[in-house]
């Protein structure tokens, strides 16, 4: 019997072999197609271009509207284009009630009106052969044909800059799916103020500033973490990249959570986190840090290998395998 697939991304070498072989027709007016790394489809329209990602948000427990508006919308802005509208795909398993649709919508809607972004269409059903509700969002975008920039833009030499820290988006779904737990290992402060990280998920501030500032590239981190979207940003290069574990931050409510559940917060569901491949690396941080938001520098790109230091030691950065969410969500409660 042929294995099953693992949960959560597929690896990058079914990828390769099973989905990108099989894509249709090619067309010369889509500038940026389907590759390992890239979250956005660029479209050319004269001298703009329509920029459209799709994503599902499959592990959140709650706030699942708020997350799917965010989430999708970070594609766009790391792809420098301004977020227009997008459209729902909405699955609610059998036995909900009709509050649980007005929940998720009017979270999506909050979210929505906060970004600027229209809801302009989409679909919703009550389905079987699920056990929780599901929620797909397709988003577009537009930008000038000359300012759209691809998580492959990555030169060698160019500095790898981070913002906000790791594990953001997995702090607040843990603190929130598992509440009652943490609350009793790390105390009712420290759990509140996880699940606070919620707020901080869009990427669009400093995205915004980076490109201003003359960024190569731009990847938000979702499934994978740090580790997976340094990853992707050098995959989709077809370079290389050295990333510092020890100089990723890791904010203090992630590192308790992460501690406690015996997770690496490097590899944990980080959106609200922004990669930066930056020539000038100063001038890039100045300007994110001038839009409100923090950023370091973590690592550069190089010409070929992958590696990751850690504790002083040097290794291979491993392809992105799994999420460090789903180690936690699928053990036995």
């Amino acid at each position: 019997m042929a294995p099953s697939l693992p949960v959560g991304k597929v690896p990058p070498d079914l990828l390769q072999a099973l989905v990108y072989p099989n894509l249709g027709a090619h067309r010369p007016d889509v500038l940026v197609h389907a590759q390992l790394g890239e979250d956005c489809a660029t479209i050319e329209f004269g001298d703009e271009v329509a920029v459209l990602t799709t994503d599902p948000i499959t592990g959140a427990g709650e706030d699942l509207g708020w997350y799917a508006v965010v989430v999708a919308t970070n594609d766009l802005a790391a792809a420098g284009a301004d977020p227009v509208a997008l459209t729902l795909t909405l699955l609610l398993a059998p036995g909900r009630a009709a509050e649980d649709l007005r929940r998720v919508m009017r979270d999506a809607s909050a979210a929505a009106k906060h970004l600027g972004v229209e809801i302009a269409g989409g679909h919703t059903e009550v389905t079987s052969g699920i056990d929780r509700t599901l929620i797909v969002v397709t988003a577009v975008g537009r930008a000038r044909k000359d300012r759209v920039l691809r998580s492959g833009g990555a030169l060698p030499g160019g500095a790898l800059l981070i913002t906000k820290g790791a594990g953001i988006e997995g702090t607040a779904i843990l603190a929130s799916t598992l509440e009652d737990r943490l609350t009793r290992a790390l105390g009712e402060p420290a759990v509140r103020r996880a699940k606070a990280y919620r707020d901080s998920i869009s990427v669009l501030p400093e995205a915004r500033a980076a490109a201003q500032a003359g960024a190569r590239a731009m990847h938000d981190v979702t499934e994978g973490g740090v580790l997976g979207a340094a990853y992707e940003m050098a995959a989709a290069a077809g370079i290389g990249v050295r990333v510092d574990a020890g100089r990723v931050p890791v904010l203090p409510e992630t590192a308790a959570i992460c501690g406690t559940l015996g997770i690496d917060p490097l590899g944990l569901i980080g959106s609200g986190a922004l990669l930066v491949a930056a020539p000038d690396a100063a001038r890039t941080t100045a300007s994110i840090i001038r839009a409100g938001v923090q950023a370091g520098e973590i690592g550069q790109f190089v010409s070929r290998d992958r590696l990751l230091v850690r504790a002083g030691r040097e290794m291979p950065l491993p392809p992105p395998a799994g999420d460090e969410l789903w180690r936690v969500l699928e053990r036995p409660r």
